[in-house]
């Protein structure tokens, strides 16, 4: 029998895996997103955005200022814009009666107090060497001269000081760099004027157009927070006016009876610094007295007792009642925002930091604080 041939089996090699990542084989991931030139050049992209926001800033800071300080007035005259709207009146003809009365405001102001201010001013620089004279002559200064020898020391300082050019020129410079922001304020004001109107008037639609840019799902309760804000504004605008008012009627009263000098000029002073809030008025205290000071020690005296005695009555009755439907910020939080406010942004930064406080305690309460309760 013929032999069987041997089977001769054929199998097939196993099927090789597919090749791995360069990451999964340990090496380094070389991906666009993570590659070294790709990062650098993010990296530079957005250090150059930096910059040139910072530049944009940098420039137009004052426009922002004035833009800043257009809606605060917006919000705060809105209330009585609302406040009309709800006794049947429409919308437009409610913005221009409160910009008629602001504007009678204005020219009143301007007509009869400018001319007074002016003139008193002129007296106070008129009179400004005599009162330096005066104190120099004091029996107060004279003791201390004769102890630390003052008068010698500061007319070395002086002749040092006229003797240098440059500081001469330092002093032309700085005359006309008064002028110069004197002309800018006067061009911030109209400009903020012209905002103020136009925020007033657009104001609904400017918050429809906000709404819209949030998240459907959110947008019913950013309108709620929104809405919420902008009334504790208007309503603390509002209230710091009439506390400004009060406290500058006050001041009258009491520069009256102690027969301070220039008491239409101070009167306006202290109701400018009035709108600061915590440390405007004892500010203003603090500068009549001062004033005072140049008649005797005992009109000075007079002066602060009435008025240094209605801020207390202010501050643990007035202010309460007036702010009670507008802001409600801790003690130690508004000193650190009006500190903090006017560091950043001068005066406008010191009005304006109560309710932004409020503004971000809101927020904190209504967001964050219900979200961890929710969870």
């Amino acid at each position: 029998m013929p032999r069987a041939r041997p089977r001769i089996r054929f199998e097939m090699p196993p099927e090789s895996d597919p090749p791995t990542a360069p990451s999964e084989q340990g090496g380094s991931d070389m991906s666009p997103a993570r590659h070294p030139i790709h990062f650098g050049f993010m990296a530079t992209v957005g250090v150059g955005f930096a910059l040139l926001l910072y530049f944009v800033l940098i420039n137009v800071g004052a426009l922002l200022a004035w833009i800043a300080a257009a809606l605060f007035i917006a919000l705060g005259l809105d209330p009585i814009v609302r406040w009309l709207g709800r006794k049947g009146l429409p919308r437009p003809a409610g913005v221009i009666i409160v910009v008629l009365i602001l504007a009678g405001l204005v020219a009143a102001f301007i007509s009869t107090l400018i001319p007074t201010i002016v003139n008193q001013t002129t007296q106070i620089v008129a009179n400004a060497p005599r009162y330096v004279d005066d104190f120099l002559n004091s029996a107060f200064f004279q003791s201390v001269d004769e102890q630390f020898q003052v008068r010698e020391r500061i007319d070395v300082e002086l002749a040092k000081f006229f003797a240098n050019s440059e500081n001469v020129t330092g002093i032309f410079g700085g005359v006309l760099g008064v002028g110069s922001a004197v002309l800018q304020g006067a061009f911030g004001a109209l400009i903020v004027l012209v905002l103020t109107l136009y925020f007033l008037a657009s104001l609904p639609a400017l918050k429809i157009w906000a709404y819209r840019l949030a998240p459907r799902s959110r947008r019913q309760q950013v309108q709620r927070l929104s809405e919420e804000i902008s009334s504790s504004v208007g309503s603390y605008v509002i209230g710091q006016a009439c506390v400004a008012l009060m406290n500058a009627a006050v001041a009258f009263i009491a520069m009256s009876i102690a027969q301070v000098p220039f008491t239409t000029l101070l009167t306006f002073v202290v109701a400018l610094l009035a709108f600061i809030p915590l440390i405007g008025a004892v500010i203003a205290g603090v500068l009549v007295s001062l004033v005072a000071l140049t008649v005797s020690w005992q009109t000075a005296a007079l002066f602060a007792v009435i008025y240094f005695a209605y801020l207390q009555i202010e501050a643990y009755f007035v202010s309460p009642r007036v702010m009670q439907r507008a802001v409600a910020v801790p003690g130690a939080v508004a000193v650190i925002a009006v500190i903090a406010g006017g560091s950043l942004l001068g005066v406008l930064g010191a009005l304006m930091a109560i309710p932004v406080a409020a503004s971000v305690m809101l927020l904190l309460k209504d967001v964050f604080i219900v979200r961890q309760d929710r969870a």
